[in-house]
């Protein structure tokens, strides 16, 4: 049996307030979803450790859940400093939050974090179909326009993509690591 790699990096979710970047993580690390809202305060910080088989890696994250509100809007610059990669995560329901990640979100990760980091574009709250505003095709167009590695929609409440797009980022960090 061969020794696994250890690598440890700081993962960003990003976007505005209410989108679900809580219930996204939530929803990754116990498959839990709260009905309650409790906007977050700052920043929270989970560590969630796993192997990564067909890297042979082991990997330690460290997400960062960053406040969406405006009022955080300068201390949270210090948050991106060394992230290695991030989800801009938007509300289906909601086109406010969609035009917020390229025009807000990405451009204090270019502007204050690492210009190489990786990074998906999500679609959360998929499972509202009755109320979704912004298509798959609109997310697709800009993931492309902003050179995300990939666009998921997810339902942080059903827990759909949600694996897929935690473990999409990882590994691309993981190959921007290790070239």
């Amino acid at each position: 049996m061969s020794n696994k790699t250890e690598m440890i990096f700081k993962l960003a979710v990003l976007g505005n307030s209410a989108v679900g970047k809580t219930s996204l993580i939530n929803q990754y690390i116990n498959q839990k979803f709260e009905q309650d809202y409790h906007p977050s305060l700052g920043v929270n910080i989970v560590i969630k450790e796993m192997n990564v088989e067909e890297k042979n890696v082991h990997v330690k994250m460290i997400l960062w859940d960053i406040a969406g509100q405006d009022k955080y809007d300068l201390s949270r610059k210090a948050f991106f400093q060394g992230c290695a990669g991030a989800l801009f995560v938007y509300d289906v329901t909601r086109p406010v939050t969609f035009k917020d990640v390229k025009s807000k979100w990405l451009k204090d990760l270019k502007e204050f974090g690492n210009n190489n980091a990786a990074y998906l574009l999500i679609g959360n709250k998929n499972d509202l179909t009755e109320e979704k505003i912004v298509s798959t095709q609109d997310g697709e167009k800009l993931a492309k326009k902003m050179k995300a590695i990939e666009f998921i929609e997810t339902s942080a409440k059903h827990g759909g993509n949600v694996e897929k797009a935690f473990k999409t980022l990882v590994l691309s960090v993981i190959s921007n690591r290790v070239k």
